[in-house]
């Protein structure tokens, strides 16, 4: 708590771009509710309130078990920014703001989108902008944009695979007597979920709030203080229970039918995705994990069952997402750097 007030007196541009961080972190667990519970919550394995109170929970354990490669890929991998130059700090608002408007809109459209890719696509466009295309790390940016295609590949093949054994292994069980079973799956499924979702969406908050107080000078060397973990994991968290349920119908339903036996294969892939480019440090995006392992299910047991004009629109703004947010904060860092009269 010191820190904080000691940041607020004497570096107010830091603080607000903290407080827009945890703004940012907040919308990406509102935004990304729907990734690990949608499909609990469309089986009616949980209600919806008991599902993102057990989401926002699970959010807070990926920490504990990963630590913090993600934030310092996010923090350092993306683009190279020097303490104390003039205009970084400008940079990473322009980058928050590009991050939440695109948030809000995807939102508002129910479109299942990427709030990492938001980040990294404001992080490149503003940091163009402010000192050229030579400051951005363009292997790590291509590592990061290749799992665009990769993770929800990974998540569909994984998927399909899971859902071909299941079937072999339950074909003659019992429809009524097999349901509980694959509810009880679900939730460990769903838990494994959301661990993989806070290990990879707040950690890139916390990625994004060390790089201001590293440039700014408040820290002397990158590293991420144990308020800042606490803050972003609690922001994720309350995003994540308030919840985003037009995205929630978007992915439950706007896709295939699920199932309480389609929602345990579908979790248990992108649980097992998430949680292994976690231990690497890759930034993947929860979303497209998860929107692919439900394609996945879908696909094996009738690929006409999956609505694949929904999923042509989603993967539509998967390709944009950076894009557009690049443009946007580039624009909002023109935008700052002429108010100051940098």
């Amino acid at each position: 708590m010191h820190e904080i007030i000691q940041i607020l007196y004497q570096h107010p541009f830091v603080f607000t771009i903290v407080i827009f961080a945890l703004i940012f972190d907040f919308l990406n667990g509102f935004h990304d509710a729907a990734n690990s519970i949608a499909t609990i919550v469309v089986s009616k394995t949980l209600t919806p309130f008991q599902a993102v109170v057990m989401a926002g929970l699970a959010n807070f354990i990926g920490y504990f078990v990963f630590g913090v490669a993600v934030a310092k890929m996010i923090g350092k991998g993306v683009v190279q920014i020097e303490p104390g130059a003039t205009g970084n700090l400008e940079v990473i608002m322009a980058t928050l703001v590009g991050a939440i408007l695109w948030n809000i809109a995807t939102w508002l459209l129910g479109l299942p989108t990427s709030s990492s890719h938001a980040l990294i696509g404001g992080l490149i466009g503003a940091s163009i902008v402010h000192a050229g295309p030579s400051v951005v790390h363009w292997a790590g940016v291509a590592k990061i944009f290749s799992f665009i295609f990769i993770a929800p590949m990974l998540g569909l093949l994984g998927a399909s695979a899971i859902t071909t054994m299941t079937i072999r292994l339950f074909r003659r069980a019992h429809p009524a007597k097999s349901r509980p079973v694959f509810k009880g799956l679900q939730l460990v499924t769903g838990v494994f979920s959301s661990i993989g979702h806070g290990t990879n969406d707040a950690q890139k908050t916390m990625g994004i709030i060390a790089l201001a107080l590293y440039t700014s000078g408040i820290q002397s060397s990158f590293e991420i203080p144990k308020w800042v973990i606490l803050a972003a994991y609690c922001a994720i968290s309350l995003g994540t229970v308030f919840g985003g349920w037009r995205i929630v119908k978007t992915m439950g339903t706007n896709i295939t039918k699920i199932r309480e036996m389609e929602g345990f294969c579908s979790g248990t892939a992108a649980a097992a995705v998430l949680l292994g480019t976690a231990h690497f440090g890759i930034p993947v995006s929860t979303t497209h994990v998860i929107t692919g392992s439900i394609m996945g299910v879908g696909a094996v047991q009738h690929a006409a069952s999956v609505k694949w004009v929904s999923a042509r629109k989603i993967v539509w703004a998967w390709l944009i997402t950076i894009p557009i947010t690049a443009t946007v904060a580039a624009f909002t860092y023109w935008v700052i750097t002429s108010l100051m009269g940098l």
